[in-house]
């Protein structure tokens, strides 16, 4: 199961989603695009918004947080819990 997690300023993201072969899962797929296309965004807003990993766990740290930061950080957020709605089994998201 894919885990996302949401405290304060830290974005964590973890596991595999299990839902089809590595190479195949759409779950994974959908969660990557989503989230790499939110860091992408973002860092074209502004190198100095985030601090982004992508090691065994993804971690956006939010570094400074304005309305357009905010706009797109929920958007993803909103995105992977519509994926959660459809595969409940394979993601879980939190926001603490």
């Amino acid at each position: 199961m894919i885990k996302v997690n949401k405290k304060d300023n830290i974005i964590t993201i973890c596991g595999h989603a299990n839902s089809a072969d590595y190479g195949k899962d759409i779950v994974c797929a959908s969660v990557s695009s989503v989230v790499y296309t939110t860091v992408n965004a973002l860092e074209r807003y502004s190198s100095s918004v985030i601090d982004f990993e992508d090691k065994d766990i993804m971690t956006i740290t939010i570094l400074k947080e304005d309305e357009i930061v905010k706009l797109l950080i929920d958007n993803m957020i909103d995105l992977l819990k519509s994926l959660e709605e459809d595969y409940p089994k394979n993601i879980n998201v939190k926001e603490n």
